[in-house]
C-alpha cells in the first residue's frame, strides 16, 4: 500500500445509511428480471432499478387481502 493512503479515519460499512423503514437485503435474481428492470429504467429515462423493483413488490403485497403495510416505506 502506498504511504500517502491514510485509512486512520475509514469507517467500515455501508458508504451511504438506510433511510427509516429500510432493510438492507442480498438476494440473488435472475439475470433475465434484472435485465428486464434495468431496461425499463434506462427506457423511462433514468432512475434506479432497484427502487423500481422495490415498488413493484410493494404494489403486490398491497394488492393481497389482509396483507397491506400500514404505511409507505
Amino acid at each position: 500500500m502506498k504511504p500517502e493512503y491514510d485509512f486512520s479515519q475509514g469507517k467500515r460499512g455501508a458508504v451511504t445509511p438506510l433511510p427509516p423503514g429500510k432493510s438492507r437485503i442480498t438476494i440473488p435474481l435472475d439475470e433475465e428480471v434484472l435485465e428486464w428492470f434495468r431496461d425499463q429504467v434506462e427506457e423511462a429515462g433514468g432512475g434506479n432499478y432497484q427502487t423500481l423493483i422495490n415498488q413493484v413488490l410493494l404494489d403486490y403485497v398491497r394488492n393481497q387481502p389482509g396483507q397491506a403495510p400500514q404505511e409507505d416505506m
